[in-house]
């Protein structure tokens, strides 16, 4: 948003099981009032966590959201604060967010279907390393990751997990999806790769039996699969508000210079 635009005057307001959380919702809502269905923003007070389910409730709305931290991570949010917050998302900087879809196929042959906005990963359920297959784009480019698991970020996610699995800080406007190993043991020295944001991820569970292996896409998760393929849906995109000078790609580009 620019500031030319007209002021933002119907928020609605949502807040996490935290008590700190809750305590400000009912505050915000007592000063600002709110706006429920009929809102132009939607306000989300807690950690990165809430605002992903956040981004996973409204999508059928649409509305833009503006996170506030109330939480214990809050690299997706905005610094908390009651004063001036209509003057704030007025002011806002936008940053539009495609998810991944996921098809997963279990052991039993079950489909299941899910979307993230951070990552999708593949994830050993025992003792026993995973061994995974992995195709782009229907070739084969590793035969056989052994390994603890892999995922696949989008660039809003490429500083969650991604990031602690040793992966690639993405821009934004990158167009691009990271592919990383999980404490990778053989290909030892395999550290994942970039991959052109249309790409068509697929993942083969070889010896399922032995070695099960859990899919996850952000908190959705589904066990004993055999196979499980990935790509970024651009029908769905969502805007997330960032305060004036502190946008997500700032952020992004900021994390990459932090010790």
């Amino acid at each position: 948003m620019s500031k030319a635009e007209p002021i933002v005057t119907r928020i609605a307001f949502v807040a996490s099981d935290r008590p700190e959380a809750q305590e400000a919702c009912a505050r915000l809502a007592e000063r600002y009032g709110d706006a429920r269905d009929r809102a132009q923003v939607v306000v989300a007070l807690g950690g990165d966590g809430f605002m992903l389910e956040t981004l996973h409730s409204r999508m059928a709305d649409g509305a833009p959201i503006y996170g506030m931290n109330r939480g214990s991570v809050g690299f997706l949010m905005n610094e908390y604060s009651e004063d001036d917050l209509l003057e704030r998302i007025t002011a806002a900087e936008r940053a539009v967010i495609h998810p991944l879809r996921m098809h997963a196929t279990d052991a039993g042959g079950e489909t299941h279907d899910a979307l993230a906005f951070n990552e999708v990963s593949l994830l050993r359920q025992t003792r026993q390393t995973a061994k995974l297959r992995i195709s782009i784009d229907r070739k084969v480019r590793l035969a056989e990751l052994v390994c603890d698991g892999a995922l696949v970020s989008t660039p809003a996610g490429s500083t969650a997990y991604n990031l602690s699995a040793h992966g690639p800080i993405i821009p934004l406007d990158a167009r691009v999806l990271a592919l990383t190993p999980i404490s990778a043991f053989r290909p030892r020295r395999w550290r994942g790769a970039l991959l052109p944001h249309s790409s068509k991820v697929a993942f083969e569970i070889l010896e399922a039996d032995k070695r099960p292996v859990s899919a996850v896409a952000d908190n959705y998760e589904v066990r004993d699969v055999v196979r499980v393929d990935i790509a970024e849906d651009r029908e769905i995109g969502l805007t997330m508000l960032f305060d004036a000078g502190r946008s997500l790609e700032e952020r992004v580009l900021a994390e990459q210079f932090s010790g």
